[in-house]
């Protein structure tokens, strides 16, 4: 099977390597001058230095040459970038089975990727997102990882998981996948939380109270959006959740570290490198929230810090200062 993996950062980077044993990938950045230095120095590194292209691994700026070449195409854009990346695939006449990586909403739209791709190209292919606890880095080696594919299309759910699984590669099929796209959207939000607690020295204990309120939520919206409540406990809702918020490979935990720190939001993107979906997930999330009637406290303090409505750690007063409830409420 042929795979054409569309956008050349860390994580479409790291998943190419991974799929290179399945059979030949092309690997589509933008930037000819990005294909090309990738194709001389057999290394991505620019976004993810240190891990060898595996010969059966090609760079291409050429989506056209990309998109008839390959059997299953999965877009590794970040989220503001699918739809333009859809409209493009729709414009080529080539329909490809789809399966994309993006956690987090469309800016304006409040749009999940779904949503993006039902709008852009109505007449779409069989498509699907693939979702879960997994740093690129840890990919890219080939440690042990699991992952959910989730497409209205249960069949080519379980097919796709076919395809792509290996050793090291466990993947769950699933139907749900509002529930999913959203179990990557929101973690990203409430590790952003997680980073500034950490960052603020507030310790292990506040880490653990925002993983679990940050869960109930991306539970409470998840619901109201039409998830399954079982999505959320699982690897794209509760597992992808606890990576995100514990490890350093987090970016968005490193966004909360450096905003603790005193960075301004734009200066801690330009650290980082590397796109952070939650700092406009943020905004968008808390925006859906209220517009749905959804108590998301821990997203709304996240996005007034984001937009430098109040400071960090004024904002965890505040969580803290809220009236007492029920846990379950």
């Amino acid at each position: 099977m042929s795979i054409g993996v569309l956008g050349a950062g860390a994580w479409g980077t790291a998943l190419a390597i991974r799929l290179a044993g399945h059979g030949p990938v092309k690997l589509w950045t933008r930037s000819a001058e990005h294909a090309l230095a990738m194709e001389r120095e057999r290394e991505n590194r620019r976004y993810l230095p240190g891990f060898p292209l595996p010969e059966g691994l090609v760079a291409s700026s050429d989506l056209a040459g990309v998109v008839a070449d390959a059997d299953l195409l999965i877009a590794a854009v970040p989220s503001n970038g699918f739809r333009s990346l859809v409209v493009s695939l729709r414009q080529s006449g080539i329909a490809r089975p789809l399966v994309w990586l993006c956690k987090g909403l469309e800016t304006g739209t409040r749009k999940l990727p779904h949503a993006v791709l039902a709008e852009a190209w109505p007449e779409h292919p069989p498509a699907a997102v693939l979702s879960g606890p997994s740093f690129a880095k840890e990919v890219a080696q080939g440690l042990p990882a699991a992952l959910t594919v989730a497409s209205p299309d249960a069949e080519f759910a379980r097919r796709v998981a076919r395809r792509l699984h290996d050793p090291m590669l466990r993947l769950y099929s699933s139907t749900d996948v509002a529930g999913v796209e959203l179990g990557g959207a929101v973690k990203n939000v409430i590790a952003i939380a997680a980073g500034i607690a950490d960052g603020l020295g507030f310790g292990l204990n506040a880490r653990a109270a925002l993983i679990t309120r940050g869960l109930a939520e991306l539970t409470r919206l998840g619901l109201k959006l039409g998830g399954q409540p079982e999505t959320f406990m699982g690897l794209s809702g509760m597992g992808d959740l606890i990576l995100t918020c514990t490890g350093d490979l987090s970016r968005n935990r490193q966004l909360g570290f450096r905003l603790a720190a005193g960075e301004s939001l734009e200066g801690a993107l330009r650290e980082l490198g590397h796109v952070a979906e939650g700092a406009t997930t943020a905004i968008e999330v808390a925006a859906l929230a209220r517009e749905l009637g959804v108590e998301m406290p821990i997203t709304a303090a996240v996005a007034q810090i984001l937009k430098q409505e109040i400071p960090p750690r004024e904002a965890v007063a505040a969580l803290l200062a809220r009236n007492l409830k029920d846990e379950g409420a």
